[in-house]
């Protein structure tokens, strides 16, 4: 059996206001094409089909297509819902497309997902666990607010559930497992909404120690894999999301099983979408300007970084902006930052760490505490444009 794994698609998601849809579109048509190609028995989504849980409808009626083009010919679609999903939402349409040979998992179950390949004649286990909150799992994993103990409950718990999916494994089936979670070990981006709170929601590889052969997750946007028993791995996203993302590959990962057998892995590179690229202009605008008449990166949004000795005026940053419609960020630079080398410390740092150090600066040296940058995180949205800028900045 054949297994084209992906995951991570955020329909409807934007840059900076920006609409990546069309990029989305053309992403949907080289999937389509690859799952022929490749001659894929099965498609694995796992996870975060949309970018909120209130997506719009261009973005739904893309997923829709996506269904129905994956599957024309009988191939078997399965989806789970990530964390930025509605999972009632991703599952509504559950009575429509079942017989079409899509199976669309909203909530955590009981029940593993059983998958048929036509070219092969083999049968599939998947045991299929969307993303696990402690909402959606409809549960208080711990009341010791203790970060190192929760993260044990929550481990031990999704390891449980995984068991129990994992119990309708055969030795005739092509066993796999699929998820939507965060593995310790695994390396993030920046356009990865947390699903934890200080490192709370994260789950040792040992808990996916069910007797998969391969386990496809969801969540981490670089293609990767994890260490552990079996085959574990990250798909990554179609398209870069955000600039800690500039330079990665895209990909999807073809994974080629028997009964009994161990996975066969491919990455197989993706063309479609936009470049996301960092510029480092130390010539200052002269050598911005020079890159623009160069025709660089024509195709790029691109994140800015500028060296000069004065402010630039409006002027010049609208000029900027039109001769480049893919400008996101124009970040200037000057001398006494650049010596202090403060933009590249603070361009490493995660939020919570700009925070306590935005705090120290307003407070003269005072450490905020623990609760205080807790809840500074809950209270930051993330996907709001500026947030993180707006503190970096201070």
């Amino acid at each position: 059996m054949r297994i084209l794994h992906t995951g991570d698609w955020h329909l409807g998601k934007t840059l900076e206001g920006r609409s990546r849809l069309r990029e989305q579109e053309d992403f949907v048509d080289e999937l389509v094409r690859l799952a022929d190609e490749q001659k894929a028995d099965a498609i694995l989504m796992a996870g975060d089909v949309y970018d909120s849980v209130n997506p719009p409808a261009a973005a739904e009626q893309l997923f829709y297509e996506a269904a129905a083009r994956l599957t024309e010919y009988g191939r078997p679609l399965v989806v789970i819902a990530g964390n930025h999903d509605q999972p009632e939402r991703v599952a509504s349409v559950t009575p429509l497309v079942n017989r079409q040979g899509i199976t669309l998992v909203g909530m955590p179950t009981s029940e593993a997902v059983t998958i048929h390949a036509k070219r092969t004649g083999e049968t599939g286990q998947i045991a299929a666990l969307p993303y696990p909150s402690e909402a959606r799992l409809n549960e208080l994993l711990t009341t010791n607010g203790d970060e190192n103990i929760l993260r044990q409950a929550y481990s031990q718990r999704v390891g449980m559930l995984m068991q129990r999916l994992a119990a309708s494994f055969r030795p005739d089936t092509v066993n796999l497992a699929m998820s939507h979670i965060y593995v310790l070990g695994g390396l993030e981006s920046d356009s990865e909404r947390p699903i934890q709170i200080g490192g709370a929601y994260t789950v040792d590889p040992s808990s996916l120690s069910t007797g998969a052969q391969y386990t496809a997750l969801g969540h981490l946007h670089r293609a990767q894999a994890v260490k552990g028993d079996g085959v574990i791995r990250y798909s990554g996203s179609p398209l870069a999301y955000s600039f800690s993302e500039a330079g990665q590959s895209k990909s999807v990962t073809m994974v080629d099983l028997a009964p009994g057998g161990v996975a066969q892995v491919e990455e197989v590179l993706l063309t479609s979408g936009r470049p996301l690229v960092r510029w480092k202009a130390r010539g200052g605008l002269a050598e911005v300007y020079r890159w623009l008449d160069e025709g660089r990166d024509p195709q790029a949004f691109i994140d800015m970084e500028v060296w000069l000795d004065e402010a630039m005026s409006l002027k010049e940053i609208q000029q900027l902006r039109k001769s480049h419609e893919g400008i996101i960020h124009i970040r200037p630079v000057y001398p006494e930052m650049a010596a202090a080398g403060l933009l590249e410390q603070r361009s490493e740092l995660p939020v919570h760490e700009l925070f306590r150090k935005f705090y120290q600066r307003q407070t003269g040296g005072a450490q905020p505490e623990d609760s205080l940058v807790q809840l500074f995180l809950e209270l930051v949205d993330e996907d709001e444009p500026g947030v993180r800028e707006e503190v970096e900045e201070r």
